[in-house]
């Protein structure tokens, strides 16, 4: 049974607490200062209910808030509930700000309180597995490189990474721009017996369709005008070790027949060169758009997909993964806190709650981006929305007031299509600005509108007049 401290000086109200809460939690009562920070000492409560005006000094704050410090002090990780009168709520905000977890306002209604007491404790649970992951977890006794997730989707991945890690098959990668299909190749490398070999990475999106040959394979002197000088492609850099190969979707066919014939035999030739070159390397391909398509489509080779994907790792988005969302929060914010020397303890209470129901287009990306701006511009420990480069108008209402039956998935997808049909409006529609302002690539927003069907109407730019459907092209991040 958890164990919950009530620091009040009204002896009716300790009383109260106590009876409607001892059913479910271990209660420890405090009626003053002294008693409050021994019992805490002692028996180190998950989370303290805490009345600011306490003895000697009952009609101000400055024991309750010198309370709050002293317990923030000895234990970062406590939640402390503060419970205040009718019209305190500039002294409640003070406690916020001096890092109490939440407030609440008398009269007490205990399932309203048990409800933000459950809250907090989840809240606890996720960031002593943040403080865990900080000290530094490991997968199958090797670094997770920054890869984090408690969900049922993230352990499945874990589970698959450490069962084909060690094999030599090649195996692609799917999810999202920014769900971390990069790093988990990083992890599959460093699980492989090819580990102590080179990591090389080509991202088939991002280079110039008239230098990916060259990139990929080299080129021989003379070859071409500027070739001065024999040159290995990154092909031939990878042997002995993993060649990754990212965005392969975006590869141009013409290159997917080479490629393909590299994969069969295991041998290349430098542009302008003659002389076959075998390369003994491991394949790893990442891709964000759907290859089954691609493939119906013709832009996509189906005798190289079955060459690159023996075996798949699929990356679900950052919005699928709810138990995860604010332990990745707490990580980032520890992270660049200790980065840029700043004494960030958290996200305010209306921070927390819109993190979690924002759909997070960019996913983990979008998601270390905002942060690490928060934690740089933030003038307070606790972050706020608008800290993230969010307006405070965004803050998702009440629950109570606006739920209407739908699920909390549909609910998320709403908000999405909502945001991005917002931001094409205030950007009239110019792809580029709007993937920048809401922190994605281009092909992001691009699958994002096709897969909310956004189409035109008196408030919605058509998908017609995007770049994306005039034949415009942009690498992916």
């Amino acid at each position: 049974m958890e164990s919950i401290m009530i620091v009040d000086d009204n002896d009716e109200i300790r009383l109260q607490l106590k009876w409607g809460l001892s059913a479910e939690y271990s209660i420890i009562p405090a009626s003053n200062p002294r008693d409050a920070l021994s019992l805490f000492r002692k028996h180190s409560p998950k989370v303290v209910t805490l009345d600011l005006g306490l003895p000697p000094h009952e009609d101000g704050v400055e024991e309750g808030l010198a309370v709050l410090a002293e317990i923030i002090r000895e234990s970062p990780l406590t939640k402390v509930i503060v419970i205040t009168g009718n019209g305190q709520r500039e002294n409640a905000l003070k406690a916020i700000q001096a890092g109490a977890y939440d407030y609440y306002e008398k009269p007490v209604d205990l399932q309203e309180l048990k409800v933000i007491i459950n809250r907090a404790l989840h809240l606890h649970r996720i960031e002593q597995e943040n403080k865990k992951l900080q000290a530094g977890l490991t997968l199958a006794g090797t670094d997770t490189f920054g890869i984090a997730g408690q969900c049922p989707a993230m352990q499945k991945v874990f589970s698959t990474i450490r069962k084909v890690g060690p094999s030599d098959v090649p195996i692609l990668i799917m999810g999202e721009s920014g769900t971390g299909k990069e790093l988990v190749a990083r992890a599959l490398h460093s699980l492989s017996l090819r580990k102590d070999g080179p990591f090389i990475s080509i991202n088939c999106g991002a280079i110039p369709e008239n230098l990916l040959e060259s990139e990929f394979f080299g080129y021989e002197k003379g070859a071409f005008t500027g070739a001065h000088a024999q040159t290995q492609g990154k092909v031939e850099y990878a042997s002995g070790g993993t060649l990754f190969l990212d965005e392969i979707g975006e590869l141009p066919t013409n290159l997917q027949v080479k490629l393909l014939r590299f994969l069969q035999e295991r041998t290349m030739q430098r542009l302008g060169g003659r002389e076959d070159i075998h390369v003994d390397a491991r394949i790893l391909a990442a891709t964000n758009i759907d290859m089954a398509k691609a493939i119906g489509d013709g832009t996509f080779r189906e005798d190289l997909y079955y060459r690159i994907g023996v075996l798949s790792i699929t990356l679900p988005p950052l919005r699928e993964r709810e138990d995860d969302i604010l332990l990745m929060a707490n990580l980032f914010i520890m992270r660049f806190s200790e980065m840029f020397k700043k004494r960030i303890k958290g996200l305010s209470a209306s921070a927390r709650r819109f993190v979690e129901s924002y759909g997070w287009p960019g996913n983990i990306r979008e998601l270390e981006n905002r942060l690490q701006r928060a934690v740089i511009i933030a003038e307070s420990p606790v972050l706020e929305i608008q800290d993230m480069g969010f307006a405070g108008s965004e803050e998702p209402m009440a629950a109570s007031s606006i739920w209407n039956g739908m699920t909390l998935k549909d609910a998320k997808n709403s908000i999405e299509k909502h945001i991005i049909v917002s931001a094409m409006g205030k950007f009239r529609g110019n792809i580029a600005k709007t993937a920048e302002g809401l922190g994605v690539s281009r092909p992001t927003l691009y699958d994002l509108i096709k897969k909310h069907g956004i189409h035109n109407s008196s408030d919605e730019v058509t998908e017609k007049n995007t770049p994306a459907a005039k034949g415009e092209t942009d690498g992916a991040y």
